[in-house]
């Protein structure tokens, strides 16, 4: 990934009346992102639940998310989904062992965990790694609206 390209996680839910239309396919032409599948839920003539590891510039990407959301599609972005409770937190830092994206780290300071969350790429390891069980990430399952 160039410095120019970012990534987001994204879960797109599209209703019934939308769920064939090829939203994706348009989204990716005109607007020059890639695309990964990290997870998929179809129920036929019901709904369709995606969580897309969706990559490119930056302007792009927003636009993007915009162009989709005008179509019709829910758009949550996953990281602003990712939740620590600062209460049962023991700032262990096992979290920061297994995250990649140095989403978590600690603060050489104070010695705290820290959360950044446009870093984070939703994989979830930081959530099975955590003892205290502080970390919570929304899966395909979890109604995302608030």
């Amino acid at each position: 990934m160039s410095d120019d390209t970012v990534s987001r996680n994204v879960l797109l839910i599209f209703n019934k009346d939308i769920m064939y239309n090829p939203v994706i396919f348009r989204t990716t032409q005109k607007y020059n992102i890639s695309f990964n599948v990290l997870e998929a839920k179809i129920l036929p003539k019901q709904e369709g639940r995606l969580i897309l590891q969706l990559s490119g510039d930056k302007d792009q990407l927003e636009q993007s998310i915009d162009y989709m959301q005008e179509e019709q599609v829910v758009v949550e972005v996953l990281s602003e989904r990712v939740k620590r409770n600062e209460d049962k937190c023991v700032h262990c830092g096992a979290c920061t062992a297994v995250c990649k994206n140095e989403a978590l780290w600690i603060d050489k300071e104070t010695k705290k965990v820290m959360f950044e969350p446009e870093n984070c790429i939703v994989c979830g390891q930081c959530e099975l790694v955590c003892p205290v069980n502080a970390i919570s990430v929304a899966s395909i399952d979890t109604d995302m609206l608030v």
